[in-house]
């Protein structure tokens, strides 16, 4: 597995592992490829509406006097003393980073005696520079296409997309929760997806209705979007190890003619160091270091010489392969025949109905907490999905329904 760059990179190239690449973590790079993939088709397909004339540009009044804006000033401000105060992290104790940035950047960790002075200089002089600006107010009125805000709706999209997913995971488990909120909320793995759809939804809905764009239309480009990204998503699932695995494989049977690892698969260096030691590792210098207090990551290194040193005892179905898989085919044929839904909708609920059914199929073989509800024992995703697939259905009715009427 590859819980970081520094692990593929080392199978490639022969590099050692955890050197200053380990910073970029696996999970976190394929969501920066899922976001940047999503951005192509989302500016693409905007395009091709609007240059079918289906979505407009939306005029808008602007009024430019050489000045920044406050809210600019301040936000910029507020970045710079961060990355000043966090920069002492990385330079002083570049292994307690790099073991876990995103613990180390929301932290109250930082030299603050460095940040906030550069902050309030930054400040200052941009207030200084606004007040020598002598040029009059010019208002002019200018048409912005949609497309033009493709970077501030992925934006919106991922980040409310992930705060979305680790809500919802944080209610599947609010002990743990307790126990560590910092960790918990800012680590890599615990992501509940539909979870982040909800969220994502619902911010993305209200802000392309403000900039002037039907959400029905978002909603079908969001369709094909979602299967891509969730499969782009799944790969780092696998690639990292971070616990979205299945259930204990059963034996392999005799008319499978895939490789063995697609039926069963027990994720070496996993990057939750979930399992047992690698054969490569000394037990008994773990245990030591384990009862001397040091982390799990830092026990590995003492007895193992790697951060990550565990691997599952017994294989499990990698799961995130087939979902990778699914949603690769699903955005496939979705993207080829997009132009035949030709009522609006259709495309979003026939997405909603696909990724009901297989993610409700793949809970069976995954590992995830069980609740007992109207005689049932499914996990959240399961009962979520059968509301997106009861929603699909209901949405396509209706929109079916509602043609014919006016056909009619």
């Amino acid at each position: 597995m590859y819980p970081d760059l520094s692990y593929l990179f080392h199978d490639i190239f022969g590099t050692n592992v955890d050197n200053w690449t380990s910073i970029f973590k696996m999970f976190g790079f394929m969501l920066v490829i899922a976001l940047v993939a999503c951005g192509y088709l989302l500016k693409s397909e905007l395009v091709r509406l609007e240059r079918e004339g289906k979505i407009l540009p939306k005029q808008v009044t602007m009024t430019e006097n050489g000045k920044l804006p406050l809210t600019d000033i301040l936000t910029n401000a507020f970045f710079l003393c961060v990355l000043i105060a966090k920069a002492a992290i990385i330079l002083n104790d570049f292994a307690h980073f790099s073991a876990n940035p995103a613990g180390a950047i929301f932290s109250g960790e930082g030299n603050w005696l460095a940040g906030i002075p550069a902050g309030l200089l930054f400040t200052v002089y941009h207030l200084w520079k606004n007040s020598q600006a002598k040029d009059k107010p010019v208002t002019i009125t200018v048409p912005v296409y949609p497309s033009s805000k493709t970077n501030d709706i992925i934006i919106l999209a991922g980040l409310s997309g992930v705060l979305g997913s680790k809500l919802f995971s944080v209610l599947e488990d609010i002990p743990a929760f307790l126990q560590d909120p910092v960790g918990a909320f800012f680590s890599g793995s615990g992501l509940n997806v539909y979870g982040g759809l909800i969220v994502a939804f619902i911010v993305v809905y209200w802000y392309v209705n403000k900039i002037g764009i039907r959400p029905i239309f978002m909603m079908d480009i969001s369709g094909m979007g979602i299967l891509l990204g969730y499969a782009i998503g799944r790969i780092g699932c696998q690639l990292s190890g971070d616990g979205d695995w299945g259930i204990v494989a059963s034996p392999i049977p005799e008319w499978w003619m895939l490789p063995d690892w697609l039926w069963s698969y027990n994720y070496p260096s996993n990057v939750n160091n979930d399992g047992v030691l690698l054969a490569t590792c000394d037990p008994q210098s773990y245990q030591q270091a384990i009862l001397s207090g040091l982390s799990t990551e830092n026990s590995c290194v003492q007895s193992c010489g790697i951060r990550y040193c565990h691997q599952l005892g017994q294989g499990v179905y990698p799961t995130p392969i087939y979902e990778t898989a699914f949603g690769l085919l699903a955005f496939g044929l979705m993207y080829l025949k997009r132009k035949s839904f030709t009522i609006p909708g259709t495309m979003f609920f026939t997405y909603m109905i696909l990724n009901g059914a297989e993610r409700f199929a793949i809970e069976i073989i995954r590992v995830n907490e069980k609740y007992s509800l109207f005689g049932l024992n499914w996990s959240q995703a399961q009962y979520i999905s059968v509301l997106f697939v009861l929603t699909g259905a209901l949405g396509l009715v209706y929109l079916l329904r509602k043609k014919r009427t006016v056909a009619d």
